[in-house]
């Protein structure tokens, strides 16, 4: 069974916790996204392979390890996703970027593929699926499936707040990949949104109703 990471840091929970009240303006909630991304990064990213080099110091030369060539991919659904990738580069400028875009059926509640854009040699790194809300886990499953059903295999999955019936859904559809969050909530409602949560993060990032 995969990993779930759940962040307990005094700065990502006092973040999220200025993220969460329905006052906080666009600008400030994108702001508080963008440095818990980069917070969680530093563990996201903590199994990467590195490298031994030599190097020249001012003293002597002598040798270090640097990250080694493995391709990074962070992959944001659309279009939440989008708000915690400048996060990650952040700290990893050399990751890619690829695109899944997915939409919510308000009836079933269930997500729609609508757009799958990746860099070239994907299948041959690691790949970072990003996306604000676990909710059902629906989103995530399919942009796993995506994933998995063009080669790759090195999967991980970031959240910022999570329920736990999504926990379960993606553990039980992908047991092989990790999942990072910075909050597990108490449940989800019946239009399927998590409680308490923070409300729609879509919208929150992008000013939208």
């Amino acid at each position: 069974m995969s990993q779930v990471y759940v962040f307990d840091h005094p700065l990502i929970t006092d973040k999220l916790s200025r993220m969460r009240r329905k006052e906080t303006s666009t600008k400030d909630f994108r702001t508080q996204l963008n440095e818990i991304s980069t917070l969680m990064g530093y563990e996201v990213f903590r199994d990467l392979e590195t490298k031994q080099v030599e190097i020249e110091t001012p003293i002597c030369s002598s040798t270090f390890a640097m990250l080694a060539d493995t391709p990074i991919t962070i992959v944001p659904i659309l279009r939440a996703g989008l708000g915690m990738v400048d996060g990650l580069q952040a700290i990893l400028p050399t990751a890619r970027v690829g695109h899944i875009g997915m939409y919510r059926d308000e009836e079933t509640h269930q997500p729609v593929e609508y757009y799958y854009k990746m860099p070239e040699g994907i299948e041959k790194g690691k790949v970072i699926v990003v996306d604000p809300m676990l909710a059902t886990g629906g989103s995530a499953i399919d942009a796993v499936d995506a994933l998995k059903s063009r080669g790759v295999t090195d999967i991980r999955c970031m959240h910022l707040v999570a329920a736990p019936e999504g926990i379960k859904a993606l553990q039980d559809a992908h047991p092989d990949v990790d999942i990072f969050v910075a909050a597990v909530d108490e449940c989800l409602n019946e239009n399927a949104y998590i409680v308490p949560g923070l409300g729609d993060a879509g919208d929150r990032i992008f000013g939208t109703k």
